[in-house]
């Protein structure tokens, strides 16, 4: 599953960044940046409440898929032009982490 096909079947709502057809290996759910970097999976879709320019910088160095920000968490100024100029997604949905996990885990399945 590519990155816009998740966030199409999940109605997510972009903030940043380009939609883009990498693909989702996974899920991760933390909000602290050095625990996300040492133990997310390249291709992962990161939910988090993390919406500031340090965010944008751990997906890039971890070779994350997107962001997810969810329970409406708010995206930096700053975090939304970083993430526009490295191609990093951003999406916000209301759904809270493990809501967002499962249905990912769901679309995975197949």
């Amino acid at each position: 599953m590519t990155v816009k096909d998740m966030a199409q079947s999940l109605s997510l709502a972009k903030l940043a960044g380009e939609e883009n057809n990498d693909v989702v290996t996974g899920c991760y759910i933390g909000d602290l940046l050095s625990w996300v970097m040492g133990r997310a999976g390249e291709g992962n879709a990161w939910i988090t409440v993390m919406g500031n320019i340090n965010a944008v910088a751990v997906a890039k160095l971890a070779e994350l898929s997107c962001i997810i920000l969810c329970e409406d968490a708010h995206l930096d100024e700053d975090a939304r032009i970083q993430a526009d100029s490295n191609g990093i997604a951003i999406y916000a949905s209301g759904e809270t982490a493990y809501a967002l996990a499962v249905k990912i885990a769901a679309l995975l399945a197949g």
